[in-house]
Parts: C-alpha cells; sequence; structure tokens
C-alpha cells in the first residue's frame, strides 16, 4: 500500500479554506469527510525536532452541529475546533494523530518499504479506528472517535508525549495520553476521564473497540495470508489463534495480549490489567475483488474496561516487526505470537536454527548463510542417511529371492508374507529399516518448514535471481493465472523439484516395490512428489526452496559417497548370503507377525474343512 504523496489539489485546497465561499461549499458537502491540507507556511508551536504540520480540519457541517445539538450539555464534546493533526517523527516511526477521535491516523516504520518500494504503514487511509464507548445517566451513548481533541505535545529528553483532551470545562474532560518513546516500536497509552462522574453513567462499563485492516505488504498475497493471524496470550502463559481462513468470531477471557500479525509486522495491544472478557473476531478480505487486493484480513476487538467511577485504563502498543528477537526483548511473552512450530518443532527451531542462522548470518549473506546451515544439518544427519541406504541395499540384494517367493505363492497371499518374512529374519534385514531413519528426520523438516517463512531477517535480503528470500523468486511472468500455481515461474522450486526426483531415482531403484493387486503403483506415487514440491512451493519464499534444493543435493552427494567409497555391496551380498544359510529365530516385531500370519493360516484351513 502506497503512502500518499503530495496532492497539488490539497495545497490550494489550504488556500480556498481561508476564503467563506469555500467553508459554505464544505459546509453543504460530505458530512463525514476530513479534508487534511499540508502547508509549509503555517506551523504548531512546538520543537522543530517534532515536525509537526498544522492541517486545518474540517468542519463536519450539519450533521455535526445536529450532532453537538442533540448532546446538549455534552455537545461541545462534538464541536469541531481549529485544531490541526499532530505530526511527530521518532527513530522508528512517524506518526499523525487526529484532533477527531483523539487517534493515530497515520504510522508509517522509518527503515522498511512494501514490496512496491514505498513506505510501509501500519496506520493510514483510515484502516485503523479506536473507540471508547461511554454511557451517560441519562441513557444516551458517547463515541470518542467522533469527538474533537485539542492536542497538547511535550517533547522530552527521551520521549515524546502527546495528550489529546476532549473538554467540557477545565475540570470536566476526557483525556487520551501518548507516550512515545524516541527509539523503539512501543509506546504507552492512558485514558481517563476527569469529573465526569455527574455525566457518565460508572455503572456501565466503557467499551474499548480497536478495529484495523491488515494491508498487502508482499508480492504474494496468498502466501502473505497464510501467516497473517490474531493471536492472542490467555492465563498465564498460553497462546491461541483465530482461524486463518474465513472469518471467525470468539469470546475468550482472561486475555495478556492481543496481537494483530501481518506476517512480518505486527499491532499489538497489552493492556495494563488482563482483559477479563473480549469479544475478538477475524475476517478474509483478500478473496475481495473490489478491494483490488489492498488488504488481507480484518481484526477486531472489543472488551470492557474496568471502572469504579472516573475511567483510568493503561495500554501499551507494539508497532513493529514480527522479529523474534525483538519481541524477545520486550516484557511478556510477545515473542509466542510467531508460529515457529508446536511442541518440539518450536523448540528446535529457538534452540537449535534460530541461534544457529544468528550466528550464521552475522559474517555471511543470508543466501550463503542458508547454503552453510543446510550442510551443517544434512551432516549432522548423515549417520541416518547412512543405516537408511545400508537398508536400501539390503533390500537390493534380497530382490531376486522376493521375486521367487512372489511367483511361487502368488495366489497365497498369507504363505507369501509368511516366506517373505522368514526370508528377512534370515538374512538379517528389517523392511522398516529404511523408513525409521525418514520418521527421524521428519522433526528437522518441518522445524525448518515453520522457520523459514517466519524468519524476519531474509525479508528483502536478495540472493542470486531472487530479489526477496522472504518471497518467491519469480523469473518468469506468464501474464496469466495456472490453478494452483500462480501466474509466475520460480526457479528455485523448479531446482529443488529436480533434486527430489533425481533422489527418488536412487532411492526407490535400491529396493522392490511389488504391484500389490487392487493396489496403485507405489513408484508412480513418488514420482508425484517432485510435480507436488513444484507446484506447492511456486509461492513460498525463496528461501525455503533454496534449503530444499541445497539439503536433496547434498542427500544425493552423500549417498553417492557412501555407496561408492563406504559401503561394499559385494560384502554386504556376501553377509546376506551367510546369513540365509544359518538358522535364525525370528524375534521381535518380524515374529509376532509371523505368528499372527500362521495363525490366520491355521483359522483359514480350519474354516474349509467345517464347510466340507
Amino acid at each position: 500500500m502506497e503512502e500518499k504523496k503530495f496532492d497539488p489539489y490539497q495545497f490550494i485546497g489550504f488556500i480556498l479554506i481561508a476564503v467563506i465561499l469555500t467553508w459554505m461549499l464544505y459546509r453543504n458537502g460530505p458530512a463525514d469527510e476530513e479534508v487534511t491540507t499540508e502547508s509549509s507556511n503555517t506551523e504548531q508551536i512546538v520543537p522543530q525536532s517534532m515536525n509537526t504540520v498544522a492541517t486545518p480540519i474540517q468542519n463536519d457541517s450539519l450533521i455535526q452541529q445536529q450532532k453537538v445539538a442533540a448532546y446538549g450539555d455534552l455537545g461541545s464534546l462534538f464541536a469541531a475546533a481549529d485544531q490541526s493533526i499532530v505530526s511527530l517523527e521518532t527513530e522508528q516511526m512517524t506518526l499523525e494523530l487526529n484532533p477527531k477521535g483523539g487517534q493515530i491516523s497515520k504510522l508509517t516504520l522509518n527503515a522498511y518499504q512494501n514490496y512496491e518500494d514505498a513506505p510501509l504503514p501500519l496506520i493510514s487511509d483510515g484502516n485503523t479506528d479506536f473507540n471508547i464507548q461511554l454511557n451517560t445517566l441519562d441513557g444516551r451513548v458517547l463515541n470518542t472517535c467522533e469527538m474533537y481533541f485539542t492536542p497538547t505535545t511535550t517533547d522530552g529528553a527521551d520521549v515524546i508525549q502527546v495528550e489529546m483532551k476532549a473538554s467540557l470545562n477545565a475540570q470536566q474532560y476526557i483525556s487520551f495520553l501518548y507516550s512515545f518513546p524516541k527509539e523503539g516500536h512501543l509506546f504507552s497509552f492512558s485514558i481517563k476521564t476527569v469529573g465526569m462522574r455527574t455525566l457518565l453513567n460508572t455503572t456501565a462499563a466503557p467499551v474499548l473497540s480497536w478495529k484495523t485492516d491488515v494491508f498487502r505488504n508482499s508480492r504474494s498475497i496468498d502466501y502473505e495470508n497464510r501467516y497473517t493471524e490474531f493471536t492472542f496470550g490467555y492465563e498465564d502463559d498460553r497462546v491461541d489463534y483465530l482461524s486463518l481462513s474465513g472469518n471467525d468470531e470468539e469470546t475468550r477471557q482472561d486475555i495478556r495480549w492481543i496481537s494483530y500479525r501481518q506476517h512480518f509486522f505486527s499491532a499489538i495491544l497489552i493492556p495494563e490489567q488482563s482483559i477479563a472478557e473480549a469479544k475478538i473476531t477475524s475476517a478474509d478480505r483478500s478473496g475481495e475483488e473490489s478491494l483490488e487486493e489492498k488488504y488481507t484480513k480484518s481484526f477486531a476487538t472489543n472488551y470492557a474496561l474496568n471502572t469504579g467511577g472516573d475511567l483510568n485504563a493503561n495500554l501499551k502498543f507494539y508497532y513493529g516487526p514480527t522479529d523474534y528477537k525483538a519481541l524477545k526483548q520486550l516484557e511478556g511473552d510477545l515473542e509466542t505470537s510467531i508460529p515457529m512450530g508446536w511442541g518440539i518443532f518450536g523448540w528446535i527451531n529457538r534452540m537449535i536454527f534460530l541461534p544457529l542462522f544468528e550466528f550464521l548470518s552475522s559474517f555471511l549473506s543470508y543466501g550463503i548463510a542458508i547454503i552453510v546451515m543446510t550442510i551443517i544439518v544434512r551432516l549432522a544427519m548423515s549417520p541416518v542417511t547412512y543405516k537408511s541406504y545400508v537398508s536400501q541395499i539390503k533390500m537390493k540384494v534380497l530382490r531376486p529371492d522376493i521375486e521367487v517367493i512372489n511367483n511361487k505363492y502368488k495366489d497365497d497371499a498369507v504363505k507369501r508374507q509368511q516366506e517373505t518374512m522368514s526370508l528377512y529374519s534370515r538374512a538379517g534385514a528389517n523392511p522398516m529399516s529404511g523408513c525409521v531413519p525418514a520418521l527421524l528426520q521428519l522433526p528437522v523438516f518441518y522445524a525448518l518448514f515453520s522457520f523459514f517463512p517466519v524468519a524476519f531477517v531474509l525479508r528483502d535480503k536478495s540472493f542470486l535471481w531472487a530479489d526477496d528470500l522472504s518471497s518467491y523468486d519469480s523469473v518468469l511472468d506468464l501474464g496469466f493465472t495456472i490453478p494452483f500455481y500462480g501466474d509466475h515461474i520460480s526457479l528455485f522450486p523448479i531446482l529443488a523439484s529436480v533434486a527430489i526426483f533425481f533422489y527418488t531415482r536412487m532411492t526407490t531403484g535400491q529396493q522392490p516395490m511389488p504391484q500389490q493387486p487392487g493396489m496403485p503403483n507405489m513408484k508412480i506415487i513418488i514420482y508425484l512428489m517432485p510435480l507436488m514440491m513444484l507446484f506447492f512451493f511456486n509461492n513460498y519464499a525463496s528461501g525455503l526452496s533454496l534449503y530444499y534444493f541445497v539439503s536433496n543435493l547434498l542427500t544425493i552427494f552423500l549417498m553417492l559417497v557412501i555407496k561408492n567409497y563406504i559401503i561394499d555391496d559385494t560384502k554386504i551380498h556376501a553377509k546376506i548370503e551367510e546369513n540365509k544359510k544359518k538358522p535364525k529365530k525370528a524375534g521381535g516385531f518380524s515374529a509376532r507377525l509371523q505368528k499372527a500370519m500362521e495363525e490366520a493360516e491355521k483359522q483359514k484351513k480350519a474354516g474349509k474343512g467345517r464347510k466340507k
């Protein structure tokens, strides 16, 4: 989403606002629109470091006047004053605060750009709405988003404070106090009412409402949407999520923090005290054509503020990168909002892969760091690869004997299985031994599958032809969309698929794949894996595809080294032949399986005898 650039019509509008005719035209125009105009000639009297731009606020014309009249003694809260939008800048953020509603109307992260190389806003163009709903003693409802506040700015040594007041008089007012540190993405926000007990119904708790339409910030909106999620911490240390797809709405209790996670950027609300009960919603917006793929999701939170009289609530907000290291440094467990994987997979990422990658990327480029980490992982898993390959060699040696058994007992499945298991037992081979090493690699596989898509450090980092390792590496735009594939061709997934193809050729060629009646050809199923990889990863992060390409390439290399320099097929064959000559009692799984088949065969013969 592009930040608004200077519009000449805005400058012209500023000049015309001084003319009564223009004021009348605006007075009779759209009721709820705000016209903001920038001027370098008129400045608010605040410290220079804040770069405050005076922007006159348009009166709400007839509807606003009706609202003022309708609220009687409270009408002055809704009367538009000649106030200006407060603009300020810290080391990390550029902000604008609007007197109408007293809320942040623009927040841009200074150090980052979106996929169009435009400034990256988290709040802009009315995508965020913040409101406190108050109840009066005579049954009316007041919304702070409709009120007009008077700003007062204080520029301290380390903090810039902006107080927004919607006042009836000097003793009765509603106050929003923002405290922005000059460094960092976390700022404080307090809400309080002063002298309003005689007007407000203190038995009806004020309701805080926070809504955000999440901007699209990546090239692949579908991929970004997979990691854009409403996340919240509750109870002591638990974390939960709303549905990633479609719409979801829940009412939850004891909430410690709420995160509107936008894949690589987050807006997080942290109340001073846990929220007793909140209504939280998430809606998928990426499929709405009318939005022209401007937003990914919409998030909303509504909850009652604790009050026993005058309102006094303290909150904190975090607007910044969804970076594990940055969130870890803050109080609480905000880093758990990042989906690093559940259970052992998350532990592997946090304890092993994250520190390892941070260390490697501290002195290597990020692409090279991925390659080096892949090499380290594959070398660490090489004993597992060795065991798997030895098992494949044994099965290859036994293939002629298995074919003889299959032909001899082709009409007797039970006997065929019995003889096959007996052969495995005598030869000292286990058909399951090749599967066990593969299962041992699954935690590593899934952990890295979870790690790379959420690795913030990869964002905007290029390698070879990939402009961004956190997004897909398009080498050709098709100009049309292929279902389940996309509108472009990514090269790293193609290379990874080719490597998987040759790896499957090597592994399946080592062991027999008998065709069972009524069963699909297993070799065809295995060869589908490269094709599935090609389609599935075309829109995924190129850093992840780079890892799988290098990983499979290294696995092929290790298997060739093991085959040609470590394992002697002739010795293994001779050992198996020697074992086959020695009677060996089946043990463990093989014994239990063989016994079960023998019992089944006996029951089968007994059943035939009774029929006769």
